[in-house]
C-alpha cells in the first residue's frame, strides 16, 4: 500500500507549506498565524517514481486549554497511522523549549522520525543545523518548503526505509478483472452493499487479507466478469456486525482509491452529501480514478427528500458531471444490477484505446462548431491531437498560445471527447502543447543589418501577394 508520511511540529513552522508543495495543491490553508490547522489535511504526494500519503497535522503544544487538546489528539492520530513522520521545526527561529516537548513524544510513539529545518534560504547550512542534532533524530535536513529546497532530498531519505508498494496496482494484475474500491463515510452501508453483491453464501470466495491496515480484497464474478472488490472497513458478515458505526479512516480510503481502477462512491440517502463526502470524491477525480456513484437508503426517503438529494448533488458535486448516479437500496438489493452495469462502462471509458486521426477530427469538428476565444487580437490555434495515457484517458492538442485556453473551453473539450468517444464514467484529461516557432531561432542569430534586410524582403512578398 501507499506509505504513509505525517508532517508534525509546533505551530507556524510551515508544515501546511510543505503540505502544500508535495501534494501540488494549495488545500491547506497556509499564513502566518498559529494554529490554523486544527484537522489532519489528507493528500497524495510524489516525489520521484514514488508516491505517497501525506498527512498536514496542527501544531503540537503542550499547554492546557480545549482547543488545543483537540488539536494535539488529531496529531497523535495521525502519528499513529503514519509509517514515517517529518518532524519540522524553524531555523530562523532556532531550537525551542517546545521542540523538545515534540520531539519527546515522537520518540514515545516508536515511529521513523525525520527532522527537517525549515526557512533555512540564504543560511549557513551547517550552523542552522547544528543545534537540532540534540533532538537525537539523527543528521537534521536543511529545507525550504515555501521553494521546495531540500524537500525532495528529505522525503527520499523518508521513502527509502519503507517498502515501495510492489502490488503498484491490483488491477495492473489482470486486464480482465476490474478492481472496485467502495468508498464512505461510517454506517453509509458499504459492507452491506458488499454482502450484496457477493450473495449471503458467497463469502468463502477467496479473500485475500491486506496489510495491517485491513483492507481485505475480495474476488468474485458476476455474469462471466471477474472482480475484486476492496472493501476498506474491512468485510463481515451482517450477523457479526455489532456496531452500528464502522471502522473508519481516511487512509485506508486513499491507498483503495489508489489501488482501484473504479471507485464506487457510496453516499447516504437520508444525511445528503457531506463535506467530507465532497473531498474524498475530489481526491479521487485528482488521482484520475473512473467512478461510479451510488445514493443508499433511497427507498426511506420521500418524493421531497428525493428532490433535495438531487437538489443537493448538482450543487455540492458538480465536478462529478461525468459520473453515473444510481439511486439503491444496499439492504433490499434495488438497483443494484444497474451499479454493477455502470462499473463495466466506466472501467472500459478508463482504459479504451483513442484512434489519433479520429481524435483529430473531432478536435477539428469541436473548433469549427465553437472557435478558441482571441487572446491580445490572435485567436488560440488548436491543430491536431493524440492519446497521451489511460486511466484515465489523457488526450494531448498540439497547436498555438496553448497556454492561454480558459477553463470553460477545456471544459467543452472534454465534454466534445466524452461524447464523441462514449467516455463516460471516467475523467477525462486535455493537455496542451504550443509548437515551436521554426523562425525563432533564426531570428534571434540575426544581425541588425540582417534583420531590416529580411524585413524588408516580407514586405515586398506580401506586395507581390497583394
Amino acid at each position: 500500500m501507499l506509505p504513509v508520511i505525517a508532517i508534525v511540529g509546533c505551530p507556524n513552522v510551515g508544515k501546511s507549506t510543505l503540505f502544500n508543495w508535495l501534494t501540488r495543491t494549495r488545500d491547506a490553508l497556509v499564513a502566518d498565524v498559529p494554529g490554523l490547522t486544527r484537522d489532519r489535511q489528507y493528500g497524495y504526494g510524489k516525489v520521484g517514481a514514488r508516491s505517497c500519503v501525506v498527512v498536514d497535522t496542527g501544531g503540537l503544544e503542550g499547554e492546557a486549554d480545549e482547543l488545543k487538546e483537540q488539536m494535539n489528539r488529531q496529531t497523535q492520530k495521525a502519528i499513529a497511522e503514519s509509517d514515517a513522520v517529518i518532524f519540522l521545526v524553524d531555523g530562523r527561529a532556532g531550537l525551542t523549549a517546545a521542540d523538545y516537548n515534540v520531539a519527546g513524544q515522537l520518540r514515545r510513539s516508536g515511529k521513523s522520525v525525520y527532522v527537517a529545518v525549515n526557512k533555512t534560504e540564504g543560511m549557513a547550512v551547517e550552523l542552522v543545523t547544528a543545534e537540532f542534532q540534540a533532538l537525537g533524530f539523527g543528521a537534521p535536513h536543511a529545507i525550504a518548503s515555501a521553494h521546495g529546497i531540500g524537500v525532495e532530498e528529505l522525503i527520499d531519505t523518508a521513502l527509502a526505509g519503507l517498502p515501495a508498494d510492489s502490488d503498484a496496482d491490483v488491477s495492473a494484475e489482470d486486464d480482465a478483472r476490474v478492481t472496485v474500491a467502495v468508498i464512505g463515510r461510517p454506517n453509509v452501508g458499504k459492507s452491506t452493499l458488499i454482502n450484496r453483491l457477493l450473495g449471503e453464501e458467497r463469502m468463502l470466495a477467496g479473500d485475500r487479507p491486506g496489510t495491517t491496515r485491513d483492507s481485505i480484497y475480495v474476488p468474485f464474478e458476476r455474469d462471466g466478469r471477474a472482480y475484486t472488490l476492496i472493501d476498506t472497513a474491512g468485510l463481515r458478515r451482517r450477523a457479526r456486525v455489532e456496531d452500528k458505526v464502522e471502522k473508519f479512516s481516511i487512509i485506508k480510503t486513499l491507498q483503495a482509491i489508489e489501488r482501484a481502477r473504479v471507485v464506487v462512491a457510496l453516499l447516504d440517502g437520508q444525511e445528503g452529501v457531506t463535506e467530507q463526502d465532497a473531498s474524498l470524491l475530489g481526491l479521487a477525480v485528482q488521482r484520475g480514478r473512473a467512478l461510479v456513484m451510488a445514493v443508499n437508503k433511497w427507498d426511506g426517503l420521500s418524493a421531497e427528500q428525493r428532490d433535495g438529494v438531487r437538489r443537493t448533488i448538482d450543487l455540492k458535486l458538480p465536478f462529478l458531471e461525468f459520473a453515473r448516479l444510481h439511486f439503491i437500496s444496499a439492504l433490499h438489493g434495488s438497483g443494484i444490477g444497474e451499479l454493477l452495469g455502470s462499473v463495466d462502462e466506466a472501467a472500459a471509458a478508463a482504459m479504451r484505446e483513442l484512434d489519433t486521426p479520429e481524435l483529430t477530427r473531432a478536435l477539428q469538428a469541436a473548433v469549427v462548431q465553437h472557435q478558441p476565444p482571441l487572446i491580445r487580437g490572435r485567436r488560440i490555434k488548436l491543430r491536431y491531437a493524440h492519446q497521451g495515457g489511460r486511466n484515465p484517458p489523457v488526450i494531448v492538442i498540439h497547436g498555438s498560445q496553448t497556454d492561454e485556453v480558459p477553463g470553460d473551453y477545456r471544459r467543452y473539450l472534454e465534454n466534445t471527447f466524452r461524447k464523441r468517444f462514449e467516455l463516460f464514467g471516467t475523467p477525462v484529461r486535455i493537455e496542451f502543447r504550443s509548437g515551436e516557432n521554426p523562425y525563432a531561432r533564426q531570428r534571434k542569430k540575426l544581425t541588425p543589418k540582417k534583420a531590416r534586410i529580411a524585413r524588408r524582403q516580407r514586405r515586398i512578398r506580401k506586395t507581390r501577394k497583394s
